[in-house]
């Protein structure tokens, strides 16, 4: 899957990666984004690239000039990390074992959207599943809260539903909720998603869920950071910023105001990186925190109902050029190989909008719709239209009562399967229940299994 790795890869990825899949944490943490961005600088200056670090040589010339960075950082801590070889190769194994490939900044093949904005933020690796030609491809970023009502949920899937008629991808963060809701909405109607994690692409990549739209180029995961990595709240936000730059425009469906992931990333892009016009809803239950974005530059999304509208409210609006600190991207003067290969861990400390509670509902969760077993299944399986509890049990061939409230009907409530009619009433005789998106999304998976 990844083939092989250029020597400027490799030391990129000694550099900046925490290797996790080749074994214990390393003794020495990978350079963070700043102090790997003045070395790059250095390199660049004085004619120098990465690989050159791999030889005795380069690693004396290291020792000459390290003080002039103005890092905490040692020359011993550079050669620790470039003497992990060993773990490179097995972490290079364990990912080509789940199709996960790599890829570093300086690579022909990294995202230029990422590289054109972000510049010297884009982080030093990428990690994917999917085809990443579709990173360039641009799209609609949907953002909002992991939990949110029922109704929101079913906006958020005719966005995606619509994005995927008008042949524009879904960027979002693959967290449970609406941007789950946006990337199924358009992988159900025959469309594209993008889904940029903080944490777990190695799960996220083999989970069932996402096999076929894998499989078939509808659905790229990428993440910039270790696929192994556990969640933390600050990798949700470096994770934000890059669903922003991989888009031509972005919709939040909700925000908190004042505080959460959703919040925080977009406020961040209307008032200092500005990546990508930004859209509220404009319809449904009244939002104080979607009232303030507007106030803060945000535009109100038209609700377009045909693909040709919403088409052009996506890419019609040119993005603004953003101004950026001049930190280094690196391209060596000639290389013509373009390896795969990079992943980073930021260690810098995140902004203070970032560091403002960023409450559990944006906590950040991977694209892993879970498996359902087989009660679970046979139930969906029948479930049509809108139907009674006596008519999904005769439907199951059940004569326990209790037994399709608790096996059957409980579970796929719970999992967003299947809904009431009825919700507020949950005892009420007039109580229907029928099967959700997602419900369908589940059945259509696991049809031929």
């Amino acid at each position: 899957m990844n083939g092989e790795l250029s020597q400027n890869a490799q030391a990129i990825l000694l550099l900046t990666a925490p290797l996790l899949a080749g074994g214990a944490r390393p003794s020495v943490r990978p350079l963070p984004l700043g102090d790997y961005n003045k070395l790059v600088r250095h390199l660049r200056d004085t004619n120098m690239q990465p690989a050159d670090l791999l030889d005795s040589e380069g690693l004396r010339e290291l020792g000459d000039f390290w003080s002039a960075l103005r890092t905490s950082r040692t020359p011993e801590d550079v050669r620790q990390l470039l003497g992990r070889g060993f773990l490179l190769a097995q972490a290079l194994e364990r990912w080509s074992a789940r199709a996960i490939w790599v890829v570093t900044r300086p690579d022909d093949d990294y995202p230029d959207r990422l590289r054109r904005k972000m510049r010297g933020r884009a982080p030093p690796v990428l990690y994917g599943c999917g085809d990443r030609d579709a990173l360039d491809g641009g799209g609609l970023a949907v953002v909002g809260s992991r939990k949110v009502p029922e109704e929101l949920i079913e906006y958020t899937e005719r966005v995606g539903q619509l994005a995927a008629e008008a042949k524009v991808q879904i960027v979002s963060g693959a967290a449970r909720g609406v941007d789950q809701a946006a990337m199924w909405g358009s992988l159900e109607a025959g469309g594209r998603a993008i889904g940029v994690l903080g944490n777990n692409l190695e799960r996220a990549a083999l989970n069932r869920g996402n096999r076929e739209p894998l499989m078939d180029g509808r659905l790229v995961l990428v993440s910039s950071f270790d696929p192994a990595v556990r969640f933390r709240g600050w990798q949700a936000m470096e994770r934000n910023k890059q669903i922003y730059a991989l888009a031509d425009a972005a919709l939040v469906v909700n925000s908190d105001h004042g505080h959460g992931g959703t919040w925080a990333g977009a406020t961040e892009q209307l008032g200092k990186l500005r990546y990508v016009p930004v859209y509220v809803r404009s319809t449904g239950e009244p939002s104080r925190g979607l009232e303030e974005l507007v106030a803060r530059g945000a535009g109100r999304w038209s609700e377009p109902k045909t693909p040709s509208g919403l088409r052009e409210i996506v890419f019609d609006d040119a993005s603004p050029d953003p101004e950026h600190h001049d930190l280094p991207l690196w391209r060596p003067p000639s290389e013509t190989e373009a390896a795969p290969g990079v992943s980073v861990v930021r260690e810098s400390v995140p902004t203070v909008l970032a560091e403002r509670k960023i409450v559990a509902d944006d906590s950040e969760w991977p694209l892993e719709a879970p498996v359902p077993g087989k009660n679970e299944m046979r139930l969906l399986r029948v479930m049509s239209g809108e139907m009674t509890r006596k008519e999904v049990r005769d439907a199951l061939k059940l004569k326990n009562r209790s037994d399709v409230k608790k096996r059957f009907l409980d579970p796929c409530l719970e999992q967003g399967w299947i809904k009431m009619t009825v919700p507020e009433k949950p005892r009420s005789p007039k109580q229907r229940f029928r099967i959700t998106s997602a419900g369908r999304a589940r059945v259509k998976v696991f049809k031929d299994e």
